[in-house]
């Protein structure tokens, strides 16, 4: 509300400094539709794409064979595929002796439709499709031939498995498509696409099964993206900050995995996912902490060994957030509590040092996502390079100099290392975030103020909802499922499927 309120008093005379840019004129001859004159609507056309200034946007002028009609074809040579649109577009259309044929007939095209509005049609021609113009005719054939650059299918760089799938998803969202398909192989999984922005008309695909997911949660997904009015949203990761219900919450409420095996998974349980152009991930939602604390391998793995590594992940959390903060509640205010042999140690490595123990870490954090963020932005070959060199360099350095002690070194390189163990990058930035917020509490308060963070944390995290569902669920509240959270159980004793997002099947098999 107050954000509202701001926006309202900053931009209340913006509409009236800055007019729409675009020309009434043009915004009503594309709300027209084409005319039998072909002249005309190449002229049209034409004066639309700023052609011949324009050099990838092609007209091509035809005569068709046979019946003797004027025709024209449009479309964008760098996005189209043009051996298709020559070899079973245009050779077609020049060679052929049979009056009796319509057009569609003359095409040996795969897939074909007319358009009559002049904005679907530039829509169309802008996915890389062709259109073909024929004297006499008020309504341009729409032709497939849509071939974007891209890379191809390559492994999954941030969420690692070493026995799972080595497929990641691709920047081509029908390529995306298509590894989902060859997982679910399902004739109730649709794919149903909408446009999302008014000037760039970027497609949003959403994908779920249609016998398990829930209409209430479909309608509410679909109802926070239609809501959208931008001009252009060209990647899901920008989607996402405009349909996170808390857009401040340092939880991430919308789950981002680059992974088809992991979004088909999430799929069969009923969730749904969102796929775009120009993004090598997909979006999973409603989503839940523990959502974000599984990997996908922790499916693969037997239970023992997968429960283990769940052990480690969660304890690794914990260390991250809790490590740098008890050495500053500890030396500032609690003494006491460390054997006296250890606490001499401590005092003899401060005893030299001028700062105070939180201003020590402090320093040490800092620089610790330094030099993170630092291999990270440098190229691939040096990264590793400066992370380990930095940080030997720097820290034995401050050591030397006096300005830490080398128990903070250890205690700001372990949380550190142990925030590496949190795959999920959503839920490793929130971690990271939290240790800084427990630093100061325990600078502040000791282990008290560590507490009662830790405390309203928790309160905090139980009244996060995604999409309507608990963040917590199933483990507060109570709801019926499968119990994976800290700790998976058997895969045959995973009979029912996620009660929190009320899918219309709830049983995954049954019961032996």
């Amino acid at each position: 509300m107050f954000n509202k309120l701001i926006n309202k008093y900053i931009y209340k005379d913006v509409e009236k400094l800055y007019d729409q840019q675009s020309s009434e004129e043009a915004i009503e001859l594309k709300e027209q539709n084409i005319t039998t004159k072909l002249d005309e609507t190449s002229k049209t056309l034409k004066s639309v794409y700023s052609h011949p200034d324009n050099n990838d946007v092609k007209f091509r002028d035809l005569l068709i064979g046979e019946i003797n009609k004027k025709a024209f074809i449009l479309y964008i040579n760098t996005i189209a595929d043009t051996n298709v649109i020559e070899d079973q577009v245009i050779s077609p259309l020049l060679r052929n002796q049979d009056k009796s044929k319509d057009i569609k007939n003359m095409i040996s095209i795969q897939s074909i439709s007319t358009k009559q509005k002049i904005e679907d049609i530039l829509v169309e021609i802008n996915k890389g499709n062709a259109a073909l113009f024929v004297e006499g005719s008020d309504q341009a054939y729409i032709i497939s031939a849509s071939n974007f650059q891209g890379r191809g299918i390559e492994k999954a760089e941030n969420e690692i498995s070493l026995i799972g799938s080595k497929e990641a998803f691709n920047e081509k969202v029908m390529t995306n498509i298509s590894l989902i398909r060859k997982k679910i192989k399902n004739e109730n999984l649709v794919f149903e696409t909408t446009t999302i922005s008014k000037r760039s008309k970027n497609d949003v695909f959403f994908v779920y099964v249609k016998d398990v997911v829930n209409e209430d949660l479909l309608k509410s997904v679909k109802d926070r993206v239609n809501r959208i009015d931008v001009d252009s949203i060209q990647n899901l990761a920008i989607l996402e900050q405009h349909i996170e219900e808390k857009k401040l919450s340092v939880f991430p409420t919308i789950l981002n995995t680059e992974r088809p095996d992991r979004a088909a998974s999430f799929l069969e349980d009923g969730y749904i996912v969102l796929l775009m152009d120009n993004s090598p991930a997909s979006l999973v939602m409603p989503a839940t902490f523990w959502s974000f604390f599984h990997t996908a391998e922790d499916g693969y793995l037997r239970i023992f060994f997968g429960n283990f590594v769940r052990l480690l992940r969660i304890l690794a959390i914990f260390i991250a957030l809790f490590s740098s903060a008890f050495y500053v509640a500890v030396t500032t205010f609690h003494a006491q509590m460390v054997p006296p042999d250890l606490l001499l140690a401590i005092a003899a490595t401060r005893e030299k040092v001028p700062l105070p123990a939180v201003v020590e870490v402090l320093v040490l954090e800092i620089a610790f996502e330094l030099i993170r963020e630092a291999g990270l932005r440098v190229p691939s070959t040096i990264g590793p390079t400066i992370g380990i060199v930095g940080a030997l360099i720097l820290g034995q350095a401050a050591v030397q100099a006096n300005i830490v002690s080398p128990i903070v070194v250890i205690a700001v390189a372990l949380g550190g290392l142990s925030s590496f163990a949190v795959g999920n990058i959503s839920l490793n930035f929130a971690v990271r975030l939290c240790r800084f917020i427990f630093i100061f509490a325990a600078g502040m308060f000791g282990i008290y103020g560590m507490t009662a963070i830790f405390v309203l944390g928790m309160f905090y995290m139980v009244s996060i909802k995604s999409f309507g569902v608990p963040y917590l669920s199933p483990l507060t509240p109570k709801y019926l499922s499968s119990g994976d959270t800290i700790f998976r159980r058997m895969i045959n004793n995973e009979l029912f499927r996620p009660g929190y997002v009320k899918p219309n099947d709830m049983k995954k098999k049954r019961e032996n």
